[in-house]
C-alpha cells in the first residue's frame, strides 16, 4: 500500500508564501501523474496543479503565476510552492498519485490565509 504524507501547511498572512511537500513511500516514477488538490469548507475537492512523470505541468486558472508544482524523483517527493497567497486559497490541500489501476491520497494539510 502506497502512502503519501503531506507537510508544510500552516497559517500565513495574505501575500505570503508556503511550500507544501508530499513524500511517497514508493518510487514516484511509477505514478503517471501526481497532483495537488484542495478542499475548502463546505466545498468539493478540486484539482489545483498536476505534474506528469515526464514533468509536464497543469495549473487551474486561479493559481497560475502564483503556484509552482515540482518534483524530486531522488526524494520521491513533490512540492507545491505557493506565493502571493489569498484568503480564498484557504483549504485542506491533498496530495494525489495515480497509476493505471490505482488512485492514492494523502491525509491532507491545512493552509489558512488570514490576517
Amino acid at each position: 500500500q502506497v502512502q503519501l504524507v503531506e507537510s508544510g501547511g500552516g497559517l500565513v498572512q495574505p501575500g505570503g508564501s508556503l511550500r507544501l511537500s508530499c513524500v511517497a513511500s514508493a518510487n514516484i516514477l511509477s505514478f503517471g501523474v501526481m497532483a495537488w488538490y484542495r478542499q475548502a469548507p463546505g466545498k468539493q475537492r478540486v484539482l489545483v496543479a498536476s505534474i506528469t512523470s515526464s514533468g509536464r505541468t497543469y495549473y487551474v486558472d486561479s493559481v497560475k503565476g502564483r503556484f509552482t508544482i515540482s518534483r524530486d524523483n531522488t526524494k520521491n517527493t513533490i512540492y507545491l510552492q505557493m506565493n502571493s497567497l489569498k484568503p480564498e486559497d484557504t483549504a485542506v490541500y491533498f496530495c494525489n498519485a495515480v497509476t493505471i489501476s490505482m488512485n492514492y491520497w494523502g491525509q491532507g494539510t491545512q493552509v489558512t490565509v488570514s490576517s
